[in-house]
C-alpha cells in the first residue's frame, strides 16, 4: 500500500490511510513524503470526504468496518488489487510472480530499466530499494510498469479471484511455484493451476521468463503455448547460468545466450547467494526483450545494492555482523542460508526464524523443519498469527523446534521478542553471522534496540 501512495503522490494525488497501532518498515516512508495515517478504522477517517478508498485484504479486506462505512456513504471503494492493476495496466505491465523472488526480481528489473532511461514506474512491496530510494514510483512519460503479481486473493470471502488475474501483463517472470497460502487454496493443484491462468494472460507479442530450475515451473509451462525464455543453471535453458562464484563479499557469474549463442563473462553482482544469481538473470532476459544493451544491463546489475529486509545488513553487535530477511517460506529460508553460507563459508551462522501465520506452519511443517541445513545455530520465536486467522492451539514455534532438533543439534525455543533479545546477548559470539527471518515483526529486534545496532 505505501508503493501505491507514493505513485499517488507523485501524480499529484492527496492520499491519506489508516492502520492498525503496529510499527511497520514503511511507517519511516510515509513520514519522509508527509503522507499521513490514522491508527484504527473508523468514519472520523473519511472526513473530509475522499474521492475513493482503496483497501487492503489485511485486517478484513472489502469487510472492513471503515469501508463498510464508505459504502453507506457512498464514497467509491476498490481493493488494493483492484487499484494497481487500474494503475498498471495503462502502461505495458512487466510482472513478476511466484513464491520468493518477487520482491528482488522487481527491484533489480526497476534498477536496470532506470538506469537505461527507460523511466519505468514502479510499484514494489518492500521499504526502500538500493539505490533508487523509495519503492514507489509514477512516470508518466515511461511505457514500463513493474510490479509484483501476487497469488493471493483479492479479499477472502468476497472477492476469491487471485490477485494477480486482475493485470493485463507484457512480460511476466516466473521465479517458482510452491504451495504457499493453504488458507485460501485447498490443494498445491490449485496454486498451479492459478499460475497457469495468469500465464495463458500474456499476450501474443508478449513474453514469458520461467526458471526451469524450479520442477514445478518447468512442468506448468510445458501446455503454455506464448513466446517464453527459461533461465536457470540446468542445461537446455535459453538463458544458462555457468560458474557462479563469491569472493570478497561479490557475486559473479557467467552466461551463456541459447538464440544468439553468446556467452556473457564475469556478470557481477552486489548480494549474495545462487538465488539472487537467477533473479538477475530473469531480468537479464527482461532487459534484453527489451532491447537494452549489454553494457547497461551489466551496469545496472552492479548498481543494484539490495532492499529492505533482503538480506539486509543491520549491524554489527560485539564482533557479529546481523543480516535481516523476509524469508518465510521454506523454500526462501533454505535460499536465504545458503546465501550467507556461500559469502561466509567460515563463519557460524545462526538462523532466528519467526514462522508466519497458523496455517502455514502446520501445512508446510516437515518442510521447515528441514528448512535449516545451512545453519550452525536455529533460534525460533512464536509464530506471528495473521489477523485473517484463528488462534491454532495445535501447532506452535516450540513444537517446530522440536521437530527441527530432528535434523539439527542446536535448536532453541526462544519465545517473544525479550526474550529473543536476552538469548542473543548471552549466546551470540564474535565473528557470528546472525539472520533474522520472518514476516512478522521480527525486525522490531532492531527498531525498539537501535542503541544495539
Amino acid at each position: 500500500m505505501t508503493a501505491l501512495a507514493l505513485c499517488m503522490k507523485k501524480m499529484g494525488k492527496k492520499v491519506t490511510g489508516s492502520d492498525v497501532a503496529e510499527v511497520f518498515v514503511t511507517d519511516e516512508v510515509l513520514k519522509k513524503n508527509k503522507i499521513k495515517w490514522r491508527i484504527g478504522f473508523g468514519e472520523q477517517n473519511l472526513k473530509p470526504k475522499p474521492d475513493l478508498l482503496v483497501a487492503t485484504a489485511g485486517h478484513g479486506g472489502l469487510l472492513n468496518p471503515e469501508v463498510k462505512i464508505a459504502r453507506k456513504k457512498n464514497i467509491p471503494v476498490k481493493s488494493y488489487a483492484e487499484f494497481l492493476s487500474d494503475l498498471a495496466n495503462t502502461k505495458k505491465v512487466i510482472s513478476v510472480c511466484g513464491v520468493g523472488g518477487k520482491t528482488t526480481t522487481a527491484s533489480m528489473i526497476a534498477v536496470v530499466l532506470d538506469h537505461a532511461k527507460l523511466k519505468p514506474s514502479y510499484v514494489i512491496g518492500v521499504g526502500k530499494i538500493y539505490p533508487l530510494g523509495f519503492a514507489g514510483h509514477y512516470e508518466s512519460k515511461g511505457d514500463h510498469f513493474v510490479c509484483e503479481a501476487d497469488d493471493y486473493v483479492v479479499s477472502p470471502g468476497v472477492d476469491d479471484r487471485p490477485k494477480f488475474m486482475l493485470l493485463s501483463p507484457f512480460i511476466t517472470v516466473i521465479t517458482n511455484v510452491e504451495y504457499d497460502h493453504p488458507d485460501v487454496y485447498t490443494s498445491f493443484e490449485d496454486t498451479k493451476t492459478a499460475f497457469k491462468n495468469f500465464f495463458k494472460k500474456i499476450p501474443k507479442e508478449g513474453l514469458l521468463v520461467a526458471c526451469i530450475d524450479n520442477p514445478n515451473v518447468a512442468k506448468a509451462i510445458k501446455s503454455i503455448r506464448k513466446q517464453k525464455f527459461t533461465y536457470g543453471i540446468k542445461k537446455g535453458a535459453d538463458y544458462q547460468i555457468k560458474n557462479t562464484r563469491f569472493k570478497d563479499q561479490k557475486t559473479l557469474f557467467d552466461l551463456f545466450v541459447k538464440k544468439n549463442k553468446k556467452s556473457y563473462k564475469d556478470l557481477k553482482l552486489n548480494v549474495p547467494g545462487e538465488f539472487n544469481v537467477r533473479n538477475a538473470v530473469a531480468s537479464f532476459a527482461v532487459a534484453d526483450f527489451l532491447g537494452i544493451s549489454e553494457g547497461e544491463i551489466r551496469d545496472g546489475l552492479v548498481k543494484y545494492q539490495g532492499c529492505r529486509r533482503r538480506f539486509e545488513k543491520m549491524g554489527k553487535i560485539k564482533g557479529a555482523l546481523f543480516y535481516d530477511d523476509y524469508a518465510h517460506h521454506p523454500s526462501e529460508i533454505e535460499s536465504t542460508l545458503k546465501a550467507a553460507r556461500s559469502w561466509f563459508p567460515e563463519r557460524r551462522i545462526v538462523a532466528i526464524f519467526q514462522p508466519h501465520t497458523f496455517s502455514r506452519t502446520r501445512a508446510l511443517f516437515t518442510e521447515f523443519s528441514r528448512a535449516f541445513k545451512d545453519a550452525d545455530v536455529v533460534g525460533l520465536m512464536d509464530i506471528y498469527p495473521s489477523a485473517r486467522e484463528s488462534f491454532d492451539a495445535t501447532i506452535s514455534s516450540e513444537i517446530l523446534a522440536n521437530e527441527i532438533k530432528k535434523h539439527k543439534k542446536k535448536v532453541y525455543y526462544l519465545g517473544k521478542h525479550e526474550e529473543t533479545l536476552k538469548w542473543i546477548k548471552e549466546n551470540i559470539k564474535k565473528g557470528d553471522v546472525v539472520l533474522t527471518m520472518g514476516a512478522g515483526d521480527i525486525f522490531h529486534i532492531y527498531t525498539k534496540n537501535q542503541k544495539y545496532f
